[in-house]
């Protein structure tokens, strides 16, 4: 087997999450970072989230980031968001994130969740352009929230629904696959192991 690889990309607020621009809006695209057009998004960020993303020319690792479950012998893929909200948690908001809130399309299976400071975070922050809106009669907060589904903008409609509206929303870590330090508009490319490939579920 020719060893598979894949690219870990530090998207920027503002870019899509695909190569061609049909929304007519001013957003950028991949095409602005990347020239190699076999890669194919693993998993995508909405234009105004930030942080990791994962392209690969491998359809069998596409598969195991994208697919439930179900559809990949049992292999929970997880993905961590470092979550800032409007607000002070409360325990029982907690608890609700964690045990699962029921969206128009359905409960969200349970996850995981910690409140951080900000000097906890596992990364330096990066300013971000625009900037974000701040009330200064509102204190904010941040979240590491983990979860196992990708349910259409489902962490942002998760912290709405417990009354922690999302101010920033920055993806740290895909099935495995950590942002580290990478620098925003940066991306490294790695190749896969055949002990990451078990660990993925590609090969047996």
């Amino acid at each position: 087997m020719s060893a598979s690889s894949l690219v870990l990309f530090n998207k920027p607020y503002g870019v899509q999450s695909q190569f061609r621009d049909d929304s007519n809006n001013d957003h950028t695209t991949l095409s602005e970072y990347f020239t190699d057009k076999s890669l194919r998004v693993a998993g995508r960020l909405d234009a105004t989230s930030e942080g990791l993303l994962i392209l690969t020319s491998d359809g069998r690792i596409n598969k195991a980031i994208t697919h439930p479950p179900k559809a990949n012998d049992g292999h929970k893929q997880g993905k961590t968001y470092l979550v800032q909200v409007e607000g002070i948690p409360t325990p029982e908001q907690l608890r609700q994130l964690v045990t699962g809130v029921v969206l128009k399309d359905g409960k969200t299976l349970p996850a995981k969740v910690e409140r951080l400071n900000e000097d906890e975070l596992p990364m330096p922050l990066w300013a971000r352009n625009p900037s974000i809106r701040e009330r200064k009669s509102v204190p904010d907060s941040w979240l590491m929230l983990t979860i196992y589904e990708g349910k259409n903008r489902q962490v942002r409609r998760m912290t709405a629904h417990v009354g922690l509206p999302c101010l920033r929303l920055i993806r740290w870590s895909v099935a495995g696959f950590e942002l580290g330090n990478l620098g925003v508009g940066e991306f490294v490319r790695i190749h896969l192991s055949k002990e990451r490939c078990q660990k993925l579920g590609i090969i047996k």
